[in-house]
């Protein structure tokens, strides 16, 4: 069993999210709660909980096709929506792990 690590890399969420530096480092810019830790060479290290938060405004921007960044902020500031965003990607998962059971029962 995997155990979950305190920071991943940004090569990391961007492998986890399909999202680009770019857009990493837009969005920090935009989003004052997205703060991830820097070392001295400026390489940025996310938590759980960053990665999380981008996960939420990639599946509003995305998904809902809420593109203006005071929009997606109001979204994100609503409590029933992140209810909204937690069952969706809890679906999305339980998806993921069937499929990932269906493959393994393949191999």
């Amino acid at each position: 069993m995997q155990t979950e690590r305190l920071y991943y890399s940004m090569k990391e969420v961007k492998e986890m999210t399909g999202l680009t530096a770019s857009n990493l480092r837009y969005w920090e810019a935009q989003f004052k709660q997205l703060n991830p830790r820097k070392d001295g060479h400026g390489n940025r290290y996310y938590t759980l909980q960053d990665i999380d938060l981008i996960k939420q405004i990639k599946y509003i921007r995305d998904d809902l096709k809420i593109t203006r960044i005071d929009a997606i902020k109001t979204e994100l500031n609503s409590g029933k929506k992140k209810a909204d965003i937690r069952q969706r990607a809890t679906d999305i998962l339980e998806r993921v792990k069937s499929e990932l059971l269906e493959i393994k029962a393949l191999i």
